[in-house]
């Protein structure tokens, strides 16, 4: 064991150096200002993934990581639709979600917004057309902003949760 203790110890540290994103850094300050003048702070976002093939999940579970960290920011993910602000919807919605969904939506208190991120939400994925979905998923409830991308990235992500914001605030 002391070997192995030695050894390491004269190996060192060998982990990569981290590259500062500055153009996440600089949208994640936008949207906590944002947040601190519309939410007092912070906002709770609730995901449903209405039968997408994970690779948006995948992204979205970056944007909660340590690199990323939108907590930072003020942005929550939620396990209660009844706590959420946003609902953010990925995949095309398969018809086991389509009932699931609409009940997730109605269980939000007013105001509540939707987000559909990727291309299969927005209805031009892989899987527009088959047997097993209903559509997107603005054929099911309202959508308030849809996210382009197969999968968004995390500054994608950031960038649309922004406008939504802004829209929102224009609106109010």
């Amino acid at each position: 064991m002391f070997r192995v203790l030695r050894q390491s110890q004269s190996i060192g540290i060998v982990t990569e150096t981290i590259d500062k994103d500055d153009d996440y850094s600089a949208l994640g300050q936008q949207i906590k200002r944002a947040l601190l003048q519309q939410f007092h702070g912070s906002i709770a976002i609730r995901h449903v993934d209405a039968g997408s093939c994970n690779a948006c999940e995948l992204e979205i579970h970056a944007i909660n990581n340590p690199y990323y960290s939108a907590e930072r920011f003020g942005v929550h993910f939620v396990a209660s639709p009844r706590h959420a602000d946003i609902l953010l919807v990925t995949g095309p919605v398969t018809r086991h979600m389509q009932a699931a969904l609409r009940r997730t939506y109605e269980a939000m208190s007013e105001p509540r917004w939707v987000i559909a991120s990727g291309a299969c939400a927005a209805g031009h994925g892989p899987f527009a057309g088959s047997y097993a979905c209903v559509g997107r998923v603005a054929d099911v409830i309202p959508v308030d902003m849809t996210i382009d991308g197969c999968p968004p990235t995390p500054l994608q992500l950031l960038k649309g949760l922004l406008a939504l914001l802004d829209s929102a605030k224009r609106a109010s």
